[in-house]
């Protein structure tokens, strides 16, 4: 999983790309931690997902917690461009109703 960034203004962008799974998660979790620590004080952040290829129930559980630890410092997070399969399982799992997608 290669995770980049983009700072625009006060916004956040994470783009993800490659499989999301239990293999792939830990190394994202950890560079995602660390832009958000390292931006603080960003107005929102945007997680694009255009470039993931695959995304299980892992994937899920990672957006959670990136939702839970962008919320600590007061941050919305957005999820954009989900392909249709993982924008399935993202829609089955509820995860809307906390982490919308960007406008």
């Amino acid at each position: 999983m290669k995770v980049t960034s983009d700072l625009r203004g006060r916004v956040l962008y994470i783009t993800l790309c490659g499989e999301m799974d239990e293999c792939s998660a830990p190394s994202a979790r950890e560079l995602c931690d660390r832009l958000i620590e390292e931006n603080s004080t960003v107005k929102k952040i945007v997680v694009n997902l255009s470039e993931v290829a695959f995304m299980d129930s892992t994937g899920i559980g990672f957006l959670i917690g990136r939702y839970k630890k962008a919320s600590r410092l007061s941050i919305p997070l957005y999820i954009e461009n989900p392909d249709f399969a993982a924008d399935k399982i993202l829609n089955l799992s509820g995860i809307y109703s906390l982490i919308p997608k960007a406008e």
